[in-house]
């Protein structure tokens, strides 16, 4: 159960084959009175050591844990780490789909919590050197999009161009995602838009959308509606590939707001594993920044004091060494929000004119080149 990390084969009958391998391993061990070793990769994103020398890499481990039958403390995580093993190999074997948490609920009272899931969901995607959805485990998506966008995903068709400013939903199964068939034959993804914007929240999703943005504005404009699920961040990253269409991010001028525009760009560190293809590097960050609130002549009332814990989120999030090396101008950004000790949403930006997010804020910075 060593070996070398790299990425293998993810079609069904390789991952069950694998999976093979791996319970037919512990059995030996202990059919021979041996105690079976699990070495699984550990991966990470970034550092948070300032002084350390960074050599943080989206495709190579930082290291391994070893579980192992010896210790009280690991044999629940294995317990768990099986079931849900067996789980994943019958939803490949009959080649069927079910969401994590359809697979909480197979053993409750063993799994505790969705996070246990989670965990041993990521371990195997580890072990079998695959993403999540090769194991046939699916998110409840929960991203939105709108704009000049046309494609189909298995058979439904999504014609988002004739009125580019109704949302639809993000499709759970992005491997499927394609153009519309013509004459028998697969299109690709047709898009007349300029650029794709990405809003943290549903609530400015919807403004935009009752302003007409995407009427007025060749664009495809997407929402993971807070903290995007891996469908939205696998969707995204499809049109960029396919596309090639420069990428804007709004998101609230706040520590949250922050951590969503890196997990765009960045990846999340419970995915690192995964983070090389997920990440966005070509995501711009259009706004809002710290210095929006004096350039725009923000109400006071919409500016509030950072509270303790987004002075702490603050600082963790300064420490990713990522930021020094590929954005030093966030990072910029992220230290003037600290130092002026306040925050505020995207809303705040319309409050003397409700339109003045769709009308003004985003056309000029992206016309402008106001983006960092």
């Amino acid at each position: 159960m060593e070996g070398k990390y790299r990425r293998r084969s993810s079609e069904p009958s390789d991952l069950l084959k694998r999976i093979r391998e791996f319970t037919r391993a512990l059995v030996e061990d202990l059919s021979n009175g041996r105690s079976p070793v699990i070495s699984i990769h550990r991966f990470s994103n970034y550092c948070t050591n300032p002084n350390a020398i960074c050599c943080c890499s989206y495709d190579l481990p930082k290291g391994r844990e070893i579980l192992t039958f010896q210790r009280e403390s690991h044999v629940h995580r294995i317990d768990v780490l099986l079931r849900v093993l067996l789980i994943v190999q019958k939803l490949l074997q009959e080649n069927k789909h079910g969401s994590k948490r359809d697979i909480y609920y197979m053993h409750p009272a063993v799994f505790s919590e969705q996070s246990v899931v989670d965990r041993a969901i990521n371990e195997i995607c580890i072990l079998l050197q695959c993403s999540r959805h090769n194991l046939n485990v699916v998110s409840v998506g929960k991203g939105l999009v709108m704009g000049w966008l046309r494609f189909s995903e298995s058979e439904k068709k999504f014609d988002c161009i004739n009125r580019p400013s109704i949302a639809h939903p993000i499709p759970v199964h992005v491997e499927e995602v394609k153009g519309f068939t013509f004459n028998s034959k697969p299109a690709d993804i047709v898009s007349v838009a300029q650029y794709i914007l990405v809003v943290e929240k549903e609530t400015v999703f919807e403004r935009l959308a009752n302003d007409q943005f995407c009427n007025k504005n060749r664009c495809i404009v997407i929402t993971g509606r807070g903290y995007p699920d891996i469908p939205t961040r696998r969707f995204l990253r499809l049109l960029i590939d396919t596309l090639r269409l420069p990428t804007y991010c709004l998101v609230d001028c706040d520590p949250y707001g922050f951590d969503i525009l890196a997990t765009y760009r960045f990846g999340s560190m419970q995915m690192a594993y995964d983070a090389k293809l997920l990440r966005i590097p070509e995501m711009n960050w259009l706004g809002a920044f710290p210095s929006d609130s004096e350039k725009y002549n923000l109400p006071n009332q919409c500016l509030l004091p950072l509270t303790a814990e987004d002075k702490r989120k603050s600082e963790a999030i300064l420490l990713r060494c990522y930021l020094q090396r590929e954005v030093p101008k966030w990072r910029l950004e992220l230290e003037l929000m600290l130092q002026r000790g306040v925050k505020f949403e995207i809303e705040a930006l319309s409050a003397r004119v409700l339109s003045f997010l769709s009308a003004e804020y985003i056309p000029s910075k992206i016309q402008g080149g106001i983006y960092l």
